[in-house]
């Protein structure tokens, strides 16, 4: 009895390990010929978009319980794909209280250019500290 149920605990630990740290197993496995470091910020939705896939074929890559639960710094296989060229133009920084709009008045540019450029889909979201590329036109 007592073996039993230091057979079942060791099998709940290694099921709960299991949960938390299969990113790796895609890199172990020796398959992958590209990575990506996730960054602060990012998201499967706009890891997939950059390198031409979506996002099931990066879970299903990575092993990813969860798509919503990846973190700065997780390195992840992404397949072929490709890398798209930097958009020309300026850069800016986003400071506290800007706004999309706003910038683009600065600069002279269309704010869905701006948008386009760095792959935003919401206008009214970004943040400080964000780099934007201003495209030119």
């Amino acid at each position: 009895m007592r073996l039993a149920r230091i057979m079942m605990i060791v099998a709940v630990m290694a099921l709960v390990v299991g949960m938390f740290a299969p990113a790796q197993a895609a890199q172990a496995s020796g398959y992958c010929s590209q990575y990506y470091t996730v960054r602060w910020g990012d998201n499967l939705a706009r890891i997939a978009r950059y390198f031409g896939t979506n996002v099931w074929t990066l879970v299903s890559l990575n092993y990813i319980p969860n798509p919503n639960w990846i973190y700065a710094g997780q390195v992840l296989c992404v397949s072929g794909g490709y890398y798209p060229p930097p958009p020309s133009g300026n850069s800016y920084v986003v400071r506290y209280g800007d706004t999309l709009a706003g910038i683009a008045r600065y600069f002279g540019v269309n704010m869905y250019a701006i948008a386009q450029a760095n792959g935003i889909y919401n206008l009214n979201r970004i943040y400080a500290g964000q780099v934007l590329i201003i495209p030119y036109y």
